[in-house]
């Protein structure tokens, strides 16, 4: 059976604008859970997920609390794996014919002299008015940028070398269950002087599990998020999917500026490193995507 790595964007956990409740996360891991479910029947699946307004109502909460200092960021991915994974598990446990399923608390090496950690990009948290933007930054000591037509804060977000828990996610695989890892695109560890050590910073979620497919060795990477493909011409007369296309055809869509530049440079990495197919696609269109009816498959 051949293996595939999954990566869902935050949209298949919370919809934007929607309130980050138990009750809202669930409704949407059951689309999820359902999706993936039939996945199961012909992979052995690893799930990455991300966590960026989770992680930002940790910390939130986290400084609510005045009777101790603040748990810092790296802590705070880990309670937020821990928190998806079991959200996930649970929702996917239940679904018919689901093999097993199992979150695994994953760590992510990076470098303690990337860029990222001196310009901070990657959102977390919820939105806000821009009106809102003086008053947090001066309550709490944020750097936000503007994400669309909102505010949002951003912490550094480095790129990942090596995924420290790769070998527990391959033997979990082996004996055919789903797993769930690499959450928040892992926990950022850096090498100190005593080992590894945690830092403040959140991972893309869609450049960790590149990472992860080929560390792994796995045969394809699903991207789902809630554009239905890469388009070219957005948002003119003249958009057009495109359904399948090379590594080097789609590198000027490879931007860091908005949402679709960071899939394209991560599935990009995937094929041109492992010389294996990826896709971009819509969390309901699964089957479609893999079939090459729907999505973007990257091939060389």
């Amino acid at each position: 059976m051949k293996t595939l790595v999954v990566a869902l964007g935050g949209n298949a956990l919370l919809q934007r604008g929607e309130a980050l409740s138990v009750e809202n996360q669930y409704r949407n891991i059951d689309k999820v859970a359902s999706a993936l479910a039939r996945l199961a029947k012909d992979f052995r699946v690893a799930v990455v997920h991300g966590n960026g307004p989770q992680v930002g109502l940790l910390a939130l909460q986290n400084q609510a609390y005045k009777e101790v200092a603040a748990y810092p960021l790296d802590v705070l991915v880990a309670e937020s794996q821990g928190m998806i994974g079991y959200m996930l598990a649970q929702r996917m446990a239940q679904q018919p014919h689901m093999p097993p399923v199992t979150a695994v608390l994953t760590r992510m090496l990076v470098d303690r002299h990337d860029p990222a950690f001196t310009f901070p990009e990657k959102f977390i948290g919820p939105v806000y008015s821009p009106e809102q933007q003086p008053a947090l930054e001066a309550q709490h000591g944020w750097l936000m940028k503007a994400d669309g037509r909102y505010v949002r804060r951003v912490v550094a977000s480095p790129a990942p070398l090596k995924i420290i828990d790769s070998e527990a996610i391959e033997l979990l695989l082996k004996h055919n269950h789903m797993v769930v890892c690499s959450g928040g695109g892992g926990v950022a560890m850096v090498e100190g002087k005593n080992g590894l050590e945690g830092v403040e910073a959140v991972i893309d979620k869609d450049l960790a599990a590149a990472l992860l497919a080929q560390q792994i060795d796995a045969d394809g990477l699903l991207i789902l998020t809630d554009a239905d493909a890469v388009y070219e011409s957005w948002g003119t007369p003249q958009q057009r999917a495109i359904r399948r296309a090379t590594p080097d055809a789609l590198a000027p869509f490879a931007k860091s500026d908005g949402s679709m530049g960071p899939k394209v440079a991560a599935v990009s990495s995937f094929v041109r490193q492992h010389h294996k197919p990826a896709w971009i696609g819509a969390l309901d269109q699964i089957e479609q995507i893999l079939a090459g009816e729907a999505g973007t498959c990257i091939a060389m």
